[in-house]
């Protein structure tokens, strides 16, 4: 009798303690799918979620650029749950290849992700249904599947873009929705919700981490490594669901298994769209190439990744879709979370062929078949060198430098020409052995040329890591292991000069540039050499930087100590030189050696203007450079004062063609302008710009038109550059080229051409070789 009243007591406790757990509506007060919830109440409703069910630990990992909480939920059996910790290690043991951890006593780990992409406002709506179903677990399916999945929910990756999208909804939106398509309601205005603070588009930084919400999310992703990790999405409106499998071009990477497992999930979500009726494709358009993305990256760290795509984008509340049915955001949330609960209940299914096939990934990534099994990056550069190792060390790719056996002539296919040529590991060299734990990604992020199997792509095809950070590397056949875990530091030796004659800084990174605006912010004069010099024995290339002592005592009679305090707290690479005298070049009092005028510099932005390419730039100089920048409405630009804006950059877009004659005055006045993508076309054929459009030549010979209605998906491809890399060569006289090397190499995402310049000094130019890698425009 006292058993039977305990057991009625436990019953009644867990029967309130589940009636604690408010559900979406209730804890919102509105019915989920009628209004677009804030951030910061999804924020509130996790962590009243969590703070009620012993099933939910949550977990906050940041903040994003305009201090929003970045966080995700981890749901789970209670027996789960109490072990959580054990489980994440063992789960990362297993991916360390050790084989002590026991798969049949380990759960299978799904990462959801939702809303990468602010104005696809529907997933973080599902994220809070999903984790209800979850939390408080009724049905006895959903129980069983926690049983062995452990499941982690990030309701939004792009606070910042979503909040500037729903702040714009809710602010515009009637009593009742217009489902109109032409409603105001439907059109956001620029710069749009889809990017994060800075523009940037979230789905394409997971390798890249340029911004703060991929760099934090990545590395909680690293502490966790699931099986399978699914990215929602919308795209427009008018598109049926998409979901796995995907199209190609799918890389050579990804396993057997992993295109098996995609089959497997899209047939069970497609049961449940089958018993619906609601509409679905697979195998299309979305394929799984570029390595950055939020299916692509997992699967080149050994889940399965997949992305999930909705019709939504501009849906708002309601819409009339082209087919005259009416789309709500409650369809919507419904959908996506039926693909998430099918999605869980797959993962469980084959949670044990899942965790097998994940060890088998990790114990293959120790064995590499590929062509080639190391790369070795030379240190010609040590600040790029630097930047390339802190990208590494981000997605946890092991690297070395150098070798014990210097002497040791190599062979190793050569990035710069595109040949297989001898070569000897220097002690500073970067040496990237793939046999290692991520040695999949390193090999993605690093192959000369990734093989394209369809032209049909969705984004770049090009990516190799030694263009991007314009330094040069050998491909090689056999397995080369570095000796070294750092950089050897050169001795500076530096002379104790009581009064030096000037300080002599190097020009070629990021890093030097960095330091010339923190000198020039301290109202230092800076001046640039023209021509190389040779002084002390060592030669210095156009560019050098040098700061003279005399110059700059004048304004400030504490300079030295100014001086030596900078350069030291900006641990800089510099020499000290007690001569203006040089042995070979012009001495330091000649005009070669040109003093700086600080920048002041102005980017456009508006309607006209694309908000991710205004985007680069604005986060360039505020994260990279430290630099100040006006953001000037397009407007601005026929009242500008060269005495407050020295350079203009004029970002991707489509600009009426009056916006070339409004700079002409401040041109006149030494204003310089930098014109970036499309914005070339508003100046085309304008004086005194000189821009003209190359013309393919014209041709007498009649040609047979061969078009295939049915290959039109294709050959909208044929003519265009997805995203290949270039080699640009260089006027090395040019100031601009100063540092940068002997070629730079150029991402190109469409096929505009352009002449040289009649009658003045082109910096860079494309040859008939220049093409690099990536699929390409074979008339370019």
């Amino acid at each position: 009798m006292r058993k039977a009243s305990l057991l009625l007591w436990l019953s009644l406790f867990c029967t309130s303690l589940f009636a604690q757990i408010q559900s979406p509506d209730a804890f919102l007060g509105y019915e989920l799918g009628t209004h677009f919830s804030v951030h910061q109440k999804v924020v509130d409703y996790f962590k009243d979620v969590a703070a009620k069910s012993s099933n939910v630990k949550l977990q906050s990992y940041g903040k994003t650029y305009e201090g929003r909480e970045l966080l995700f939920a981890i749901v789970s059996d209670a027996s789960n749950m109490d072990r959580l910790e054990q489980i994440r290690t063992n789960n990362l043991a297993i991916s360390n290849n050790d084989k002590i951890v026991k798969l049949t006593k380990q759960p299978v780990i799904v990462w959801l992700s939702y809303n990468v992409h602010g104005n696809e406002a529907n997933s973080t709506e599902t994220a809070m249904k999903v984790l209800y179903t979850l939390a408080g677990a009724k049905d006895e399916r959903v129980k069983a599947w926690l049983k062995n999945t452990v499941v982690i929910i990030d309701p939004c990756l792009n606070p910042d873009g979503r909040e500037r999208y729903v702040s714009y909804f809710n602010s515009v939106i009637g009593t009742v929705p217009n489902p109109d398509p032409v409603a105001r309601e439907h059109f956001e205005p620029w710069p749009g919700g889809r990017t994060n603070h800075y523009y940037f588009d979230l789905n394409r930084d997971w390798a890249w981490q340029t911004q703060t919400e991929s760099e934090q999310r990545v590395k909680q992703y690293h502490q966790w490594l699931p099986q399978i990790h699914v990215d929602f999405h919308e795209q427009g409106y008018n598109e049926p669901y998409y979901f796995a499998p995907a199209a190609e071009p799918i890389h050579q990477a990804v396993t057997p298994w992993q295109r098996e497992f995609q089959v497997i999930v899209g047939k069970n979500n497609a049961k449940y769209f089958d018993e619906n009726g609601w509409q679905y494709f697979t195998k299309e358009r979305f394929d799984l190439l570029y390595p950055s993305y939020g299916d692509t990256y997992p699967l080149y760290n050994g889940a399965i990744g997949m992305t999930y795509e909705q019709g939504g984008i501009k849906a708002g509340l309601a819409v009339v879709t082209a087919d005259g049915d009416t789309l709500t955001l409650k369809d919507r949330i419904l959908h996506h979370f039926t693909t998430s609960m099918s999605t869980l209940e797959t993962a469980s299914a084959n949670a044990e062929k899942l965790l097998v096939e994940f060890r088998k990934f990790f114990e293959q990534s120790l064995q590499p078949t590929t062509t080639y099994k190391s790369y070795v990056i030379k240190a010609q550069n040590i600040s790029r060198l630097r930047k390339l190792a802190d990208l590494l060390s981000k997605n946890k790719i092991s690297f070395a430098f150098g070798v014990e056996k210097t002497d040791r002539t190599m062979h190793g296919y050569n990035y710069e020409t595109q040949k297989i040529e001898p070569f000897k590991v220097e002690r500073n060299d970067m040496v990237i052995n793939i046999a290692q734990k991520h040695g999949v990604l390193a090999n993605i992020l690093f192959e000369p040329h990734t093989v394209i199997t369809d032209s049909n792509t969705y984004d770049i095809t090009a990516w190799a890591l030694p263009y991007a950070y314009g330094l040069n590397a050998y491909a090689v056949k056999e397995s080369i292991n570095g000796s070294f875990s750092f950089v050897e530091e050169r001795q500076k030796n530096l002379p104790v000069i009581a009064k030096p004659y000037a300080w002599v800084l190097p020009w070629g990174s990021i890093v030097d540039a960095k330091l010339l605006m923190v000198l020039q912010q301290q109202n230092i004069k800076v001046r640039m050499a023209e021509q190389g010099f040779t002084i002390g024995g060592l030669t210095y290339k156009p560019g050098t930087l040098l700061v003279y002592r005399a110059e700059n005592e004048k304004k400030n009679q504490h300079f030295q100590a100014l001086i030596e305090k900078l350069l030291n707290d900006n641990m800089a690479n510099f020499k000290v030189l007690s001569s203006g005298y040089v042995e070979k070049g012009k001495d330091f009092g000649s005009s070669s050696y040109r003093l700086l005028t600080p920048p002041k510099v102005a980017v456009l932005a508006g309607q006209e203007v694309s908000s991710q390419s205004l985007g680069e730039v604005w986060h360039f100089f505020e994260q990279e450079l430290n630099l100040p920048l006006s953001i000037l409405n397009v407007s601005a630009a026929a009242n500008l004062d060269v005495n407050k804006v020295n350079t203009l950059i004029v970002p991707d877009g489509y600009y009426a063609d009056k916006l070339a004659e409004q700079l002409v005055p401040w041109l006149n006045a030494g204003g310089k302008l930098i014109l970036l993508e499309d914005a070339l076309a508003a100046f085309v054929g304008k004086k005194p710009y000189q821009i003209k459009r190359k013309e393919e030549p014209k041709s007498d010979a009649v040609k047979v038109n061969t078009l295939q209605y049915a290959n039109r998906n294709h050959d909208n491809f044929s003519n265009a550059i997805p995203g290949a890399i270039y080699k640009v060569y260089l006027d090395h006289t040019h100031p601009l080229t100063y540092g940068i090397g002997k070629y730079y190499y150029t991402l190109k995402t469409d096929a505009n051409i352009y002449e040289p310049l009649a009658d003045s000094y082109n910096v860079g130019l494309l040859k008939p070789d220049s093409y690099v890698s990536g699929f390409n425009n074979p008339t370019l």
